[in-house]
């Protein structure tokens, strides 16, 4: 782009945005036509507010009044790894609380899922429970007259956009060219942490945003992700983080933002649109669900763990002006792996290292006897961003040789994931299609777990299958230049809904676990905001780790390794290789150092083996470096973007 040109865009934007600003005496005037038309009134008059009799609320009462009998902190933690159980898990909560309820997210969509926390929360504040949302402007939700909606949906409801760019909720072309002009990095600084916390006696924190296909509800691609639900005292932790960004600068209220201020002073505060939901059925289900004692007793309280030592670590906005964090995710992350004695599983869906992470495990590979460092991560196929999973593929020689890294690549279509049979087989079928059964819990529950069950993941067909509806996730972030999705999911060789790995994860030594949102790559450390949950327990430790060991079995993931050595000038193309690999933005050698390869189970090869094990190529097949991904000509793409994309490193 040509100086001309950017000049050009910028006094555009500037222009755009400029035309768009409220002043300060329009935005007290929106705030205030908000405030004024927020009812008061109650629809409940006990003073536990009606809330619904949980036994996963109950459990955090429990654990505070065992802590003040101790004199010391108990907990209880249950993970939660199924998708619908883990909305289930939040509606039952919310539906319980009786004084406050937290929420902080990155994305708030408007979807089946996302409108029954909606509707829940509206509930809440109905019945007189002080509820606070906050949500990052980058993936907030982006129904500006919904925002008008909720700014003056009741006293005890309010709602702040963190971070908000040009001021306004919903941004636009102009927008995102003028980010890339006037202020790249601090667009850039986002708020990935997500909490949610009741009556400051439990918490939920890990990966899932509030959009179906965290949820296993999305006919096209949804993510095996990862929370866990902590009952005791740190989640009174969890609720002073969130104060802290509540009252940041960069927090707003969603009625001060120009968009929506504006709907404000035209219309006044508009009536809540109608919930128009895709499947009805399923929804029914969820909130059954939620509201069955014996359902929630089963699913989270009797799975749940006493667990020994529970610490809430989370960055502060402060980050974003570059202040020192005395409780940072980054650094305590750190210090545990450099801490870790002989084993190491890591489970982050973008395999992007910082130098400093690099430096990190380049020290554990450097000890006499080094901890083995085991990473589960996306595949092509299965990752919602190819433009990062070209960044790792780039580096599979340094993963593997130089940090010694076993690393396990997730498969879009695993046949063991953790998914109600119910969404698995649904999942690609036509909202026409006959409803799920009525809710229940599915098949013997793993032990020590809450998953359901597993079906097959079998899909037929052989003509494809290509996301096609424009939704932001996560960490698919839009282009600069536009404000719809610049990455989504290639598409692959088979027809149906499929899986890519979100969960953010860490077990060491089977000792501790961690569940949270760094995902251990640049963007983590340098712009997002993070958050994660340290539990130091063997028990529990021990349950994370089989549910990352699920994830990486033969069933659900390729093993990575090297290829066999050609049987001339091996050495040369070596050299070759990891020259190019050297290289700051071309690296165009064509024979890469490692490949996928797929487990061929039989009378000699019984079990799994380990990369380096001596008979791992008897019983381990190559199926290439993109298996199941159908972009003609595999390669072109991902060795496009690696040739010229590693200068991307630092923001992808």
């Amino acid at each position: 782009m040509n100086l001309l040109l950017r000049l050009l865009l910028l006094g555009m934007a500037l222009l755009a945005g400029g035309c768009a600003s409220l002043s300060a005496q329009q935005r007290d005037r929106a705030q205030g036509i908000a405030v004024s038309a927020r009812p008061t009134a109650l629809d409940c008059d006990r003073p536990d507010r009606c809330a619904l009799r949980s036994p996963l609320r109950a459990l955090g009462a429990q654990a505070i009044a065992d802590s003040a009998a101790a004199g010391a902190p108990r907990h209880y933690a249950t993970i939660l790894d199924e998708g619908e159980l883990s909305l289930v898990a939040r509606l039952n909560l919310i539906h319980s609380a009786s004084r406050s309820i937290d929420l902080q997210t990155y994305i708030f969509d408007t979807d089946d899922s996302a409108r029954m926390i909606i509707d829940a929360l509206l509930d809440a504040a109905r019945r007189g429970v002080r509820v606070r949302v906050l949500i990052d402007q980058l993936s907030a939700i982006s129904d500006v007259q919904m925002l008008a909606a909720l700014s003056g949906a009741h006293a005890n409801f309010e709602l702040r956009i963190y971070n908000p760019a040009f001021g306004k909720a919903k941004l636009n072309y102009f927008d995102y060219a003028g980010s890339v002009l006037c202020c790249f990095r601090r667009f850039n600084q986002r708020m990935h942490n997500k909490l949610l916390v009741v009556d400051g006696v439990v918490g939920v924190v890990g990966g899932r945003n509030y959009q179906d296909d965290y949820y296993d509800w999305d006919r096209e691609y949804n993510f095996r992700d990862r929370d866990v639900v902590v009952a005791g005292p740190e989640a009174r932790e969890m609720a002073a983080n969130f104060q802290a960004f509540w009252d940041a600068p960069r927090s707003v209220p969603a009625e001060r933002l120009n968009d929506v201020g504006r709907t404000l002073l035209r219309n006044g505060v508009p009536a809540m649109p109608a919930a128009r939901f895709r499947r009805p059925e399923r929804v029914a289900r969820a909130a059954a669900e939620a509201a069955d004692p014996a359902f929630v007793t089963e699913a989270f309280v009797d799975t749940a763990l006493p667990v020994r030592s529970v610490a809430y670590v989370a960055d502060l906005p402060r980050k974003h002006r570059g202040d020192p964090l005395p409780n940072a995710t980054e650094p305590r992350l750190d210090t545990l792996i450099a801490g870790a004695q002989s084993e190491v599983l890591l489970q982050t869906p973008y395999l992007v290292l910082s130098e400093p992470a690099q430096q990190l495990f380049k020290d554990l590979r450097a000890r006499p006897q080094p901890p083995r460092v085991v990473v589960s991560t996306n595949s092509l196929a299965a990752t919602d961003n190819p433009i990062v999973y070209a960044m790792a593929y780039k580096y599979k020689r340094r993963n593997l040789r130089v940090l010694g890294f076993d690393i396990y690549e997730y498969k879009p279509f695993p046949l063991d994931a953790p998914v109600a049979p119910d969404n698995l087989l649904s999942a690609a079928l036509d909202d026409t299609q006959v409803p799920p059964p009525p809710h229940r819990l599915i098949g013997a529950s793993a032990a020590g777990s809450n998953v359901r069950g597993s079906g097959s993941g079998r899909r037929a067909g052989a003509d494809g299958s290509e996301v096609e509806r424009e939704v932001l996730r996560t960490e698919t972030r839009p282009s600069f230049l536009g404000s719809k999705a610049a990455n989504r999911p290639l598409p692959v060789t088979r027809r149906g809904a499929r899986m890519g790995l979100h969960a953010k994860s860490l077990v060491v030594d089977r000792r501790i676990g961690v569940v949270g949102t760094h995902n251990f790559d640049p963007r983590s450390e340098n712009y997002n905001t993070e958050g994660a949950v340290i539990i130091d327990d063997p028990v529990f430790a021990e349950q994370l780790a089989q549910s990352i060991l699920r994830d990486i079995s033969p069933d659900n993931a390729w093993a990575v390794a090297p290829r066999e050595k050609a049987p001339v000038l091996s050495g040369l193309n070596y050299s070759l290789g990891k020259a190019s690999e050297a290289l700051p933005i071309l690296d165009v050698w064509p024979w890469r150092y490692a490949t996928n390869y797929a487990f061929q189970p039989g009378p000699e090869c019984p079990l799994p083996l380990s990369r380096h094990d001596p008979d791992f190529r008897r019983c381990y097949a190559p199926v290439g470096d993109f298996p199941e991904v159908d972009v003609g000509p595999k390669w072109l793409l991902v060795r496009m973007l690696t040739a010229f994309g590693a200068g991307l490193v630092p923001i992808l």
